[in-house]
């Protein structure tokens, strides 16, 4: 296989344009809480503010993994690997999230679950076809696709509230409210478990990022608009936190027993490189 810089430029140069003119241009609506967070629709389970500061830490790491690319381990998995596939993901992304800043909920819903579609997508092309044979591939590529998938289940989640679901300013949270609230919650938690025994380890980063929303969604509901939900979302944090726990403590494990082996079956890519 050729180190050279140069090996699917086009491709890498499409990869940089579409960080800065799609995904940077998100930076300006989800880097930072700003007033967007108080002017937009709030549902019984709206986060606080800051739980989408989880969206800048992805974005942080996809500048890592765009530089990442011109590496020989990077171009294998990024270039040859996710291919075509993070442009697409960018540019579904960034029409996601104008929807959702101009108040387009039933639109920025359906769009919410194209980019979950093309994230779970790459989720599975990383994690079953290219195991980590290097910190970078760790920390720019399974890191934040890891992360984003996980955000992005907490994003479809809320999409629906928005698109479908009372504002609490309008009307106080009737039976149905209460019980597809409470069912969306265990769905999320109900997700971050799956991602801890997802393999040996676990994965971490999704189910931080679960864990993290739902606290946000504790934090933000006031017990006197809803002590149920109030008091539900805490249980379900508390739940998630026992996965992340569950994660950690693989992580540690698998540091202690050193890299896994790629002749793991279980663990070594499906596909082979030139």
């Amino acid at each position: 296989m050729s180190n050279n810089w140069t090996d699917g430029i086009v491709l890498k140069v499409v990869n940089i344009l579409s960080f800065f003119l799609f995904l940077g241009s998100n930076v300006w609506t989800i880097a930072a809480p700003r007033d967007i967070y108080y002017t937009g629709k709030e549902t019984y389970i709206t986060p606080a503010p800051w739980a989408f500061v989880i969206w800048t830490l992805i974005h942080l790491l996809l500048l890592g993994t765009v530089i990442y690319q011109f590496t020989p381990n990077g171009k294998r998995v990024i270039v040859d690997g996710i291919s075509w596939r993070f442009p697409l993901l960018a540019v579904l992304n960034s029409i996601f999230v104008n929807l959702w800043a101009t108040h387009h909920y039933i639109a920025a819903f359906i769009f919410a679950l194209f980019v979950s579609s093309s994230v779970t997508h790459i989720y599975y092309v990383v994690k079953k076809h290219h195991a980590p044979s290097s910190a970078g591939d760790e920390v720019f590529v399974h890191l934040p696709f890891s992360l984003w998938h996980g955000w992005t289940t907490v994003l479809v989640v809320l999409a629906a509230f928005e698109a479908f679901g009372n504002n609490v300013h309008d009307r106080p949270a009737g039976v149905w409210t209460k019980v597809f609230v409470f069912l969306g919650l265990f769905f999320l938690e109900g997700t971050a478990a799956t991602y801890a025994f997802s393999t040996p380890e676990g994965d971490l980063p999704a189910s931080i990022a679960i864990t993290w929303s739902l606290w946000a969604i504790f934090a933000h509901q006031d017990v006197h608009h809803s002590g149920f939900i109030h008091w539900s979302a805490l249980a379900f944090a508390i739940l998630s936190l026992f996965w992340v726990v569950k994660g950690a403590y693989g992580l540690t494990q698998r540091f202690r027993s050193g890299a896994i082996a790629l002749e793991d079956p279980e663990r070594a890519p499906l596909v082979g490189s030139n």
